[in-house]
Formats: structure tokens, C-alpha cells, sequence
């Protein structure tokens, strides 16, 4: 995936490819490493703050093989969308970051909205999954948030990794099956860690991340 996966240079020309590609082997390995262990099904380990609803929605079936829509979980997120906050998604910002420890994180679960903020020394790093009832609905809300966000610029070719996608300065969205992953760090500065990692390239590289985590 290494040199195929770059987002697009609109906003920040200092993307270069060779950062992308060491980065995302890196978070594609400890995707690799916990597949081999078996599917995720963990809740947010302590030292995160879980609200009531968050919790109970750990246990539940794991993601679904790649082109399989996930069961509709009403009464809490799925493993799936807990990835999110899970040990590889944090263990893939200490390594994209260089950071010395890792991040605090906090949940909520809303509206089918569940949603986790990584507390890093800069600012707060927010990634959120829409669980719609199927594939039409999120490609409905997927559509609407790309009208009404400012910015909003399709991800094409081979970096969307065959899913609809877009990004902003500060964002990257893309929608799965009945899933929509957002990853935005609009609250961050615009560099990034000891290799001055924008915030573009943060989220893009996070989100592939946990779309190679749920094809596993």
C-alpha cells in the first residue's frame, strides 16, 4: 500500500509520500499483529473515561470480513467502532507522533454516534464512527456531511482505498459498509511531533489505518 496511499497534495505541498509510506507501514504492522491474535472485542482498557453507554456495547460481535454489512447494535457500538479507541488505533498515534507516553482518552456513544478523543499534549485528536442501520444510510450521511463541511475535497484514485472519501486542511472521512470513520484534528497545531507530520496527513494516515484493521 506503501507508495499508492497519499492523499491529495491540496492543502499542504510538504506531504510527501515517503513520510506516508513510512508511517502507515508502521500502523499497518500493529494492525497485522493484533489480527494474528484474533479479532478486537476489548473496551477502552482504564485510564480512559467510558460514559455508561459506551461500556456496554464491549463484547459485542467483531468486525464483519470486508463487503459484509455489520449487524445493527442498538443498545451500544460495535467492536468495530470501538476500534477506534482501542490499543492499535493508540498504539498508531505514539508511533506516527513520537509521543513519550500514551494519550488519555474519553468516549461517548449518541445517536448510533460513537466517538473517541485522544487528549495529546497539543490538543485534542477526535475520531468518531457513524453506525447506520446500512450501507445506503451512511452513504446518505456520508454525502450530507461532505456538502455541509467547509473545505471538503473528494479523495481519489488509489488513495481512497476504494471507498468514498474526502478530506479537508484538517480531516479525513471515508465510509465502509454501514460505517462512517471521521478523523479530525482541526484542534491541533499544524505541525505534528519530532517530523513536523501535518494535520491532513495525521488523519489520513489514522483513518487508513482503521480501515485496515476492519478489512482484516
Amino acid at each position: 500500500m506503501g507508495s499508492q496511499s497519499r492523499p491529495q497534495e491540496i492543502h499542504r505541498p510538504r506531504v510527501r509520500m515517503c513520510v506516508l509510506a513510512a508511517s502507515l507501514m508502521l500502523v499497518l504492522s500493529g494492525c497485522a499483529a493484533a489480527a494474528s491474535e484474533g479479532p478486537v472485542s476489548r473496551s477502552p482498557e482504564a485510564g480512559t473515561s467510558a460514559s455508561p453507554d459506551a461500556s456496554a456495547g464491549a463484547g459485542v460481535s467483531a468486525p464483519r470480513p470486508a463487503g459484509q454489512t455489520a449487524a445493527a447494535v442498538p443498545e451500544g457500538p460495535s467492536a468495530a467502532a470501538t476500534m477506534v479507541c482501542g490499543d492499535e488505533t493508540r498504539a498508531n498515534i505514539v508511533r506516527i507522533l513520537s509521543l513519550p507516553s500514551d494519550p488519555v482518552t474519553t468516549n461517548s456513544w449518541t445517536d448510533r454516534l460513537y466517538t473517541c478523543t485522544y487528549g495529546l499534549p497539543a490538543g485534542p485528536l477526535v475520531l468518531s464512527v457513524k453506525e447506520a442501520s446500512d450501507p445506503q444510510a451512511a452513504h446518505a450521511y456520508f454525502e450530507g456531511l461532505q456538502q455541509k463541511t467547509v473545505g471538503a475535497v473528494p479523495i481519489e484514485g488509489m488513495a481512497n482505498l476504494g471507498f468514498p472519501a474526502f478530506q479537508t486542511p484538517a480531516s479525513a472521512v471515508f465510509v465502509k459498509d454501514n460505517f462512517v470513520l471521521t478523523v479530525d484534528a482541526a484542534a491541533l497545531p499544524g505541525a505534528l511531533g519530532p517530523h513536523d507530520v501535518s494535520r491532513d496527513a495525521l488523519a489520513y494516515q489514522i483513518a487508513t489505518a482503521v480501515l485496515a484493521c476492519w478489512s482484516e
